[in-house]
């Protein structure tokens, strides 16, 4: 019987962890629609990973107002998909949506405002076809907004029963302790945050996110833990032709140089001794402090979906290893962190 059809809470058939010291618990993947759920893609490919990953044990999947391509394209089609194969499971689904990237033409169109935190959600909800999501966030701080503005949005989104419990993305430490304080004071506290995070860009250890996360009580979700395919078995031998690390979009191909290639096939021999490909390496890495609750994975197929779920086999890593890697990637610089500018309060785009 698929586990489409299986009654049994998800929490007797997948493993969890708790977010912070919040009452929610997540699976330690979790299926990103951030690529491949756009108009661009057959929809049948769209419904196989979606259902797949539920039946696998995957029960939250993480949108934004801007997944596409078009924007708002991923949250309709998961909509329809959801509504058309897994209604009867909406209670046992985790859904995120976000706010703050550019969205629609107009001084309101992105950012961290009142009006375009609530006036998004308002639309998420309606091409999601629910009537509230488990977690939104603010997708990225935004400098011309007072803090103050953002929290209190976000504590009217719950309050008036839009979200369950709210999140951010892209926030540095800092301004992670500051919203988490503000929106403790209010009563509606900060649960989750979700940071790029990855072997190669480790930044949440290096500038105190972790920290600020065990001291405020919320917990962390971590985004790009294959570095964009950089950790994966893709690019090891050069860019192949066609592929996302060839796109403007993505990482540049310069990033990729000999050097780097050469470390990141000695991590990949580590992977192999414990019969893991880079890839899921990668993922039990980045999974290994617990105060990480689970880790947003992205596919274009089911196979790709189901070799990430099996990393989950082995997630112990011996000091030996963790040290080896180390210094393997000591010194190395790459940068596959394209939100830093956001985090240090880059300018949020005002579209005309």
């Amino acid at each position: 019987m698929s586990l489409v059809d299986d009654p049994r809470p998800y929490t007797q058939r997948t493993e969890v962890r708790r977010v912070g010291e919040s009452g929610l618990h997540l699976p330690l993947l979790s299926l990103g629609m951030w690529q491949n759920f756009g108009d661009d893609r057959p929809r049948e490919t769209q419904r196989e990973l979606i259902t797949g990953a539920f039946d696998r044990g995957i029960f939250h999947f993480d949108l934004a107002n801007n997944y596409g391509p078009p924007y708002g394209s991923a949250e309709r089609n998961f909509g329809q998909i959801l509504a058309s194969d897994l209604a009867a499971h909406r209670d046992e689904i985790l859904i995120s949506t976000k706010a703050g990237w550019d969205m629609w033409p107009g001084h309101h169109g992105a950012g961290a405002s009142r009006k375009h935190l609530i006036t998004s959600l308002d639309r998420s909800l309606e091409r999601i076809g629910v009537d509230s999501v488990d977690v939104f966030y603010t997708h990225r701080p935004d400098p011309r907004v007072p803090l103050e503005e953002t929290a209190r949005a976000l504590d009217h989104i719950v309050r008036t029963g839009r979200a369950h419990y709210i999140g951010m993305s892209s926030y540095g430490a800092e301004a992670s302790r500051e919203l988490a304080t503000m929106m403790r004071d209010l009563g509606t506290p900060i649960t989750i945050h979700q940071p790029s995070y990855n072997m190669l860009n480790r930044w949440i250890e290096t500038e105190g996110l972790l920290d600020v996360a065990r001291e405020q009580g919320f917990g962390v979700i971590g985004f790009t833990a294959l570095a964009q395919g950089m950790l994966t078995n893709k690019y090891l031998d050069g860019m192949p032709e066609g592929a996302r690390g060839a796109a403007p979009s993505s990482f540049s191909n310069e990033a990729l140089t000999d050097e780097v290639r050469d470390r990141l096939r000695g991590i990949a021999k580590i992977a192999a001794s414990r019969g893991q490909s880079l890839a899921q390496l990668a993922l039990a890495w980045a999974l290994r402090d617990t105060r990480v609750s689970s880790l947003v994975v992205g596919a274009s197929r089911l196979s790709q979906l189901d070799e990430n779920w099996r990393a989950l086999e082995n997630l112990t890593l011996s000091t030996d290893e963790i040290t080896q890697i180390d210094g393997l990637l000591a010194g190395l610089d790459v940068n596959v962190d394209l939100w830093r500018d956001a985090r240090l309060g880059g300018d949020v785009p005002v579209l005309v």
